[in-house]
Order: structure tokens, then sequence, then C-alpha cells
């Protein structure tokens, strides 16, 4: 479920002020997500994740926190927590830390300094992965395959759509594709479209603009009595018969 306001929401622990308030102008800055609290150290950590009405969706946790002892607080987190997922943001680079963070279920695991681009690749997929969880109750091979940043082999017949140009995600693609193709929608407003899968019209709107391009869905007007017409988009019928 998306909380605050449509974004998803994160909690940042990180006992360096000035790290801290850089990562959330990173985060912020990426469509889709609100900070919800920064928070210094594994008590306040903890003092808040218990006392807040709202538990954030997502926790970016640096490893190396003065009053935590090694990966002390990711595990009582995801003990009390079981629907937060967490991404490591942290100077940490020992083997035995990275192996056992991934045993504990994090969603990525980033080392400090980072690239921003590198940031907010690791969101949009969290983004995206989100959306999948949101809007299906079952997944396919090929949504699992990208959640977990596997490529399409050549020759595969699958019906997703890769080398995509920038602002075009695949996962996101390949979700409304398939509204399309297994006839979830018939025809669609972008306006639609953005509440149903969770991102701005506009967004929404270059998704299905890509695909009119694509010649995989078509475009047609809805004239009402007041006005401008209505564009819709529906799935092409040369396409539909593949």
């Amino acid at each position: 479920m998306i909380t605050l306001n449509g974004r998803y929401s994160v909690l940042i622990v990180e006992d360096d002020f000035r790290v801290a308030e850089v990562n959330r102008q990173y985060v912020e800055k990426v469509e889709g997500f609100l900070v919800q609290n920064v928070v210094n150290s594994g008590k306040e950590a903890l003092k808040y994740l218990k006392s807040t009405k709202c538990i954030p969706d997502l926790i970016l946790l640096d490893i190396y926190i003065p009053d935590v002892e090694g990966l002390d607080l990711l595990w009582q987190i995801r003990n009390a927590y079981h629907g937060i997922d967490i991404i490591a943001v942290t100077a940490a680079k020992e083997v035995e830390i990275i192996q056992e963070a991934l045993r504990g279920g994090i969603f990525d695991f980033i080392i400090k300094p980072f690239d921003h681009v590198r940031f907010e690749q690791t969101l949009k997929r969290y983004k995206e992965f989100r959306q999948l969880l949101d809007v299906n109750k079952e997944l396919c091979q090929g949504d699992i395959d990208l959640i977990k940043g596997f490529k399409e082999s050549p020759g595969s017949d699958s019906t997703m759509i890769t080398n995509h140009p920038k602002g075009i995600e695949p996962i996101t693609l390949n979700e409304i594709t398939r509204l399309f193709e297994e006839k979830k929608v018939e025809e669609i407003t972008a306006s639609e479209l953005s509440i149903l899968i969770g991102t701005s019209r506009s967004t929404a709107r270059r998704y299905l603009e890509y695909l009119v391009m694509k010649n995989k869905i078509e475009t047609k007007l809805i004239y009402g009595s007041v006005g401008r017409p209505e564009r819709k988009y529906i799935l092409c019928e040369t396409y539909e018969q593949n």
C-alpha cells in the first residue's frame, strides 16, 4: 500500500547529519518518494518505529551507527517489521557484512560514497517492484527477472519490450503492456492509467505514447458534449492478433 499522499515513505537512518540531508535531497528528487523522517542512531530508529502510526515503506540504513554493533539493527528491524524494505547505504565493504545483509533480505546494498545516478536507479527499481506487487496477485518469471536485474536472453519469445529510451523503465512498461494484452483494460486515458499504476499523469502518458510509437496500442478521440475531446488508448487490432 502506498502511503503519504501517493508516495512511498522513507526513513533515513544515518548518524552523519550532513550525509543524512544529502540523502534526503536525493530521495525527494525521485518521483514517487517522500522522506518520512531522519534519525541519527539505532535507538532513535527503534523508538520512532514503535511510536509512529505510519510505518515507512522503505528504510535507508547506514550499517556503521555508533550505538549499533554490526548488523544488529538490521536484524531487529527485519524481525519486528516484516513489511518494511531495507536498502543499505553504507561505507561498509567487508564481504562478511555484505553477505549477511543480503541474507537479511535487503533490497540493495549501496556503498558510500555513491554515485547519485546509481542511487536514483535503485529507488526507481524499488518503485517498479512495489508497483508490480501492488497491482498483481501473481508474477511471471519475466517480472521476477526484471526485479532481480536479469536481462532477457537473446531469442526469447517473451512479450516484454527491451532496450528502451531514457524515462521508460522495463518493469513499468511490461506492467502496462500486460494490462492491454490480458484484457484487464479495453481502453484507458492517461489519467486513469496514472491512478491504476500509481504514477503522475505525465508519466503515464509517456509510457502510453511510447507504446503508440511502437505500434502496440493506438489512440482514439472521444467527443463529449462540451470541452476538448478525450484521448483514449486501445490495443492495436494487428498486435492483438499476434
